[in-house]
């Protein structure tokens, strides 16, 4: 099909309140769900990838994307008819405070396609030019950032994670000016624009302002209008379905943040304004993926003295913004205590998600989080320092039940010597696994579903951004054919599968990163 053959079906911008005012200038919008924003002119688009799973999504064949119109769309150089594009209206608790009015400050939505088989998608450019929402900034995003997105989006998918997804990457022929580590070095790169794909990109945040400013009829229209949309086994919007909604975003969250836990994903900025309310990973920012373990790593450099978006500190955190979820939401309850009822599906959820994913990055069907179970778990993290989060566990699945237990099948995950006391748990798990009922075999094929042998190492990310800077887009592309089976064991990209190099321990975009990475 042709681009201009795309469906559109646009009912955030139908049935919500939309700003009066399409003034283009920094400002406070009240009343309103989005204000209408065009993309910004770039200077030369042109498409370094995009993914062929999401332009199916969309029906869209690979002679579409590769078209000559198909970046000059994806770029904001061209609104197509049935388009119809907005900058969203919300808030948020950034770092536990509250920040007030945010809102889409560098994304524009395009509008909503349906496809063939009646799913509806969000488009939304990123870095598509400033929007009343921008604050001090231009709207603009620049290379490394938008193909790290790119980049991670299709790779959490593929992992078995819910996440936004992305279509394309488009460099813009424009300069962008970033200061990446805020140290008062700026410098000018290339831009891009990367197109994610979502069902909706609605965020605790849409619900937090209105009811930060009792605005009750934005509350209860846009709170109407993701149940309708999004939720509409729950029927009606009333306090009950309400209430329901709160229990089920806590259920999906929790598994979220497992998934997250299972393979090592570090958000980096879990504000309310980056929680998605349909239980989707949301906004990539300074995220990473642990390499030697650290519970207390975060990448964001923002976040480095307080750390309070930490890998252990997730779930807690999780937890505490669904709180303020709950707060936004009372106003259409009237009470607390369904809230509060509501709000104990996290643990609960969380407790079996996590019982499940450590049955299979262990290999024992019948592990429990209690007990000798627990001091297994509990003592394997505490000696894991200087020891590659993934490269073990996928070695894990090496040691059988009889025989000699060795390090030997772990050597490539030190990066430096290994806890003394490693060996000896390794010889306590292997005594729990020959008392389950999983054979070698069996067990090894349950690790390699749980433990991948392929995530986005943030030392690839750069080397592709490297390429791509230097005018070679290859890297992009290899990387995204092999993060589309993480669990696989690719031998043509076996050099993906190693511990970060000593030369990207300390580098920006390796190690820590801002918001602007």
């Amino acid at each position: 099909m042709a681009l201009t053959d795309l469906r559109f079906d646009n009912s955030f911008t139908r049935e919500l309140p939309a700003d009066p005012s399409t003034e283009n200038r920094p400002r406070p919008v009240r009343g309103a769900a989005f204000t209408r924003v065009q993309p910004t002119q770039v200077a030369a688009p042109k498409l370094l990838a995009y993914s062929r799973e999401v332009a199916a999504l969309l029906d869209l064949t690979p002679e579409d994307c590769e078209g000559p119109d198909f970046a000059a769309v994806f770029s904001g150089n061209a609104v197509l008819p049935g388009m119809d594009p907005y900058a969203a209206c919300y808030g948020g608790h950034q770092f536990g405070n509250w920040a007030g009015q945010l809102g889409d400050g560098r994304a524009i939505s395009l509008g909503e396609v349906k496809n063939e088989r009646g799913e509806r998608w969000e488009l939304q450019l990123k870095g598509a030019g400033p929007t009343p929402y921008s604050r001090t900034a231009d709207g603009r995003a620049v290379l490394r950032s938008s193909l790290r997105e790119f980049l991670c989006s299709e790779a959490m998918h593929h992992l078995g994670i819910p996440t936004t997804r992305a279509l394309s990457l488009v460099s813009t022929g424009d300069r962008v000016v970033r200061d990446i580590l805020y140290d008062g070095h700026p410098k000018a790169e290339p831009g891009a624009v990367v197109c994610r794909v979502a069902p909706s990109f609605l965020r605790f945040g849409n619900l937090e302002l209105p009811s930060s400013r009792e605005d009750m009829p934005l509350l209860r229209a846009i709170a109407a209008y993701l149940l309708k949309q999004h939720y509409p086994e729950l029927g009606e919007p009333n306090k009950d379905s309400y209430v329901r909604f709160l229990e089920i975003i806590s259920e999906r969250t929790a598994q979220l943040v497992s998934h997250w836990q299972r393979v090592g994903f570090v958000h980096g900025v879990m504000n309310t304004d980056n929680m998605s309310l349909l239980g989707l990973t949301i906004d990539y920012g300074p995220y990473g993926f642990l390499e030697d373990f650290d519970a207390d790593w975060t990448p964001n450099i923002t976040d480095a003295q307080g750390r309070r978006y930490r890998y252990q500190n997730q779930p807690r955190v999780a937890y505490w913004n669904l709180v303020q979820l709950a707060n936004a939401l009372h106003p259409l309850v009237g009470a607390t205590e369904p809230l509060e009822k509501a709000l104990e599906a996290f643990p609960r959820a969380f407790d079996e998600a996590q019982r499940s994913s450590y049955a299979g990055k262990l290999g024992i069907r019948g592990l429990t989080l209690e007990g000798e179970d627990l001091t297994l778990i509990s003592e394997l993290l505490e000696r894991l320092t200087d020891t590659d989060f993934t490269i073990f566990f996928r070695s894990l699945a090496h040691v059988s039940a009889l025989g000699e237990v060795s390090l030997d099948p772990f050597k490539d995950a030190f990066y430096g010597e290994p806890d003394p006391g490693l060996l000896a748990w390794l010889r306590r798990y292997q005594a729990r696994i020959r008392s389950d009922d999983l054979d070698d075999e069996a067990r090894r094929a349950l690790m390699n579903r749980s433990n991948p042998k392929y995530i986005l190492r943030n030392y690839l990310a750069q080397q592709a951004i490297d390429k791509a800077e230097a005018g070679d887009a290859s890297m992009i592309g290899e990387l995204l054919a092999c993060l589309r089976q993480p669990y696989d064991e690719q031998p043509e990209y076996e050099r993906f599968y190693a511990k970060r190099p000593e030369w990207a321990r300390n580098r920006a975009g390796c190690s820590m990163l801002s918001c602007s990475s």
